[in-house]
């Protein structure tokens, strides 16, 4: 291992804490999946600094790939759920989810 995996991990570490610090202090469903996101990100981040640091950077690139394209399909389906949420409460604030109770 070296310096620059250290910086990678680091940066993506980083992602990782904002995007988690994201999802616990916003009630905004648009900016909670946006942490979502940014958690993402890091996450791919580190999948492609691990496989520089260790010399196998296609596999590395392989499953960086498999994970947009598996994120995108995510990002769809929950883009639609929060659009027919603001469709059914006329917010965006999580706290008026509790009225979809049965």
């Amino acid at each position: 291992m070296n310096n620059t995996w250290l910086l990678y991990i680091a940066f993506a570490a980083v992602l990782v804490f904002v995007g988690l610090y994201c999802l616990l202090s916003m009630r905004n469903l648009i900016k909670l999946f946006i942490g979502i996101e940014v958690i993402s990100k890091g996450i791919s981040l580190a999948f492609v600094a691990t496989g520089f640091a260790k010399k196998n950077i296609l596999v590395a690139q392989a499953l960086a790939v498999t994970f947009i394209v598996i994120e995108v399909s995510v990002v769809a389906t929950a883009l639609a759920i929060i659009i027919n949420t603001y469709r059914h409460t006329r917010s965006l604030d999580i706290r008026k989810l509790a009225k979809l109770k049965g």
